[in-house]
């Protein structure tokens, strides 16, 4: 079953997301706040993979509902429902854990290929069968069997798009990924958003992997191009 929790408190667009969504296949729980999004997830047992939260709501708004639910679950798929004209807003969602953003207004067609892609990548993460060898750069050491990515001894907490990004990144070490490389193998070739997603994610995988995330020495930047993993030698 493809399980979706959908926080929206407009009743004209939660309805019209609904319904599409369910036409799609989806089954679809929907809730008009935040409070209740909590809730329901909690009542059960996170059994959602993916969470599609409006951020502008009365209470508790999409910010905190996405923080709380990242906290409670790495995989989740995690979509926020943001107005064309708040940046921040995109930026900061995607910071507290988000995995994407759909811009208001929006069609059928946009919503649902932007859910299908999470989902796709929830799927295959949960499901394919993982390689066992353990990749090893620097302080760092990836088990995919476990998924955990430890630095020093010490497991760093990862959202699946930060652990996919951190495969990627060390099954390439020393070579150049251009931004366009790097958003096809996480987000999909038929992606419909903005290339500064991966800039984002990149942003917040550097707060938990480096010392110093605004002198990074693992995840450098090539500019004009895009970013090279270096084991810090």
């Amino acid at each position: 079953m493809k399980r979706i929790l959908v926080c929206e408190d407009e009743d004209a667009i939660r309805d019209f997301v609904v319904i599409n969504l369910e036409r799609s296949g989806y089954t679809v729980v929907d809730v008009s706040c935040g409070e209740d999004a909590l809730r329901v997830f909690e009542e059960q047992h996170g059994d959602f993979d993916i969470a599609l939260l409006d951020i502008m709501m009365p209470g508790i708004d999409g910010f905190e509902v996405c923080k709380k639910l990242r906290e409670k679950s790495s995989t989740i798929g995690i979509i926020m429902l943001t107005a064309k004209t708040q940046e921040m807003d995109k930026v900061r969602g995607l910071m507290l854990g988000a995995d994407d953003y759909v811009a208001k207004p929006f069609s059928p067609s946009e919503l649902v290929a932007r859910v299908d892609a999470i989902y796709r990548r929830v799927n295959m993460m949960v499901n394919q069968p993982q390689q066992i060898k353990t990749i090893v750069s620097g302080p760092f050491e990836l088990n995919p069997k476990s998924r955990i990515l430890s630095k020093n001894g010490a497991p760093i907490d990862l959202t699946q798009v930060e652990y996919q990004i951190m495969e990627m990144f060390l099954k390439n070490q020393n070579i150049a990924l251009d931004r366009t490389q790097i958003l096809n193998q996480i987000w999909g070739d038929n992606y419909y958003g903005d290339v500064k997603i991966v800039d984002v994610n990149i942003r917040r995988l550097r707060m938990k992997v480096e010392d110093e995330p605004s002198s990074p020495k693992y995840i450098q930047t090539i500019w004009g191009f895009g970013y090279k993993w270096s084991n810090g030698n």
